[in-house]
């Protein structure tokens, strides 16, 4: 079993940075492919960014492409999403999920969440 508890900031300016972490309880941390997902009000889930459990391989839609960044510190047992250049149709619900494979959209444990707020 695996919980994760998302944290950072919540309210940022267009055009201006936030960056949202995960820690995750439990062990072997690294062997879990690690995501992020938003789901903005009215809408469905979206993929945000995934990353394996070494770190070597990391996705990203061609929504957040070249803006966001996912990392990760398998000591920490964190993952993390750096989020630059944010619009306002960045503001949703974030939302940190671990499963078997970054290149799978099915993970097996997430997150409560994190509003995140872009104002124009």
């Amino acid at each position: 079993q695996v919980q994760l508890v998302e944290s950072g900031e919540r309210v940022v300016q267009a055009g201006g940075s936030l960056k949202l972490s995960c820690v995750a309880s439990g062990r072997a941390f690294s062997n879990y492919a690690m995501a992020w997902f938003r789901q903005a009000p009215g809408k469905e889930r979206e993929f945000v960014a995934s990353i394996g459990g070494s770190g070597d391989r990391r996705f990203y839609p061609n929504s957040v492409k070249d803006r966001f960044t996912i990392s990760r510190d398998n000591a920490k047992n964190t993952v993390y999403l750096q989020m630059n250049s944010l619009k306002p149709e960045d503001t949703a619900v974030y939302y940190c999920a671990a499963g078997a494979s970054e290149l799978s959209t099915l993970y097996d444990y997430w997150g409560q969440g994190i509003q995140v707020t872009v104002s124009s």
